[in-house]
């Protein structure tokens, strides 16, 4: 069970929040089996301010259409499986809605398992 944030600035185009959503989503699916329908997601947009990078941090070019992806996942997962999620949002994002690869910044946090609750005040998964 994932739970995905996203940050970005405020004032993007309407659609264009919804877009990055699924393109995560996607490539949850297919790269870390993530079942359908388990889509927990948060929207964070910030005044110019609020939204503090380094453009060239790494060598990279970000401009102010920076998006950072947080990603709250099982500690289950390898290397190679995280590599792929990675190559997959980024590629995701660049089709739809048109982001530039510098401007994807991705961090992944692992939990174990018993650390979820889904409801009810229950650890379903022990």
């Amino acid at each position: 069970m994932p739970l995905i944030r996203i940050s970005m600035r405020r004032g993007r185009p309407a659609p264009e929040p919804s877009a990055i959503v699924d393109g995560v989503y996607r490539a949850l699916r297919e790269t870390f089996e993530v079942p359908e329908n388990d889509l927990f997601a948060l929207i964070h947009q910030h005044e110019g301010d609020e939204f503090v990078y380094n453009a060239n941090y790494f060598g990279f070019a970000r401009s102010d259409a920076l998006v950072i992806i947080q990603i709250t996942v099982n500690n289950s997962r390898g290397v190679t499986q995280k590599k792929a999620l990675f190559a997959k949002i980024a590629e995701n994002l660049r089709r739809e809605p048109g982001l530039r690869p510098d401007d994807i910044f991705i961090n992944l946090v692992e939990t174990a398992r018993e650390n979820w609750s889904f409801g009810a005040g229950i650890a379903q998964y022990v």
